[in-house]
């Protein structure tokens, strides 16, 4: 959220665009809780709820923003994506042109919630606009 609210602050001038890219990494596909859940029918069930709390939080995020930028009359756009957070980026900033990449830091060992685990070096080299990382809030 740090880095919504950075983005958010960048778009002062009248016109400014925001487009947020929601990835949903590979890894939450193959949750299906085989090790723990015993018949198919139960395993549909989960990944079926698994889907939705996803899109719940989804919606969130965008409501969120979209709200916000609407206050601030910012042109908003956004995209999810199912995908590796990196592969993804870089591909849709191939596909469209943005002044600034903004991007949140990954969040710091010991802290609540799940930590990317995605390096941002090889990022800074692939992406030909400017990246700007939010550090984790203290």
């Amino acid at each position: 959220m740090a880095a919504e609210q950075v983005a958010l602050s960048l778009c002062e001038e009248k016109g400014a665009r925001l487009h947020h890219l929601l990835v949903v990494p590979t890894l939450w596909q193959g949750m299906t809780g085989d090790d723990w859940l015993n018949n198919g029918s139960t395993r549909d069930r989960f990944r079926r709820y698994l889907e939705s709390e996803i899109g719940k939080e989804v919606d969130e995020h965008v409501e969120r923003i979209s709200s916000q930028a609407e206050a601030k009359s910012v042109e908003y756009s956004n995209e999810l994506i199912f995908g590796e957070p990196d592969e993804c980026l870089l591909k849709i900033c191939k596909k469209q042109e943005f002044e600034l990449v903004v991007m949140g830091s990954p969040r710091p060992k010991g802290v609540k919630g799940l930590r990317s685990r995605m390096s941002t070096k090889p990022l800074k080299k692939a992406l030909s606009v400017p990246l700007l990382i939010v550090p984790y809030p203290q």
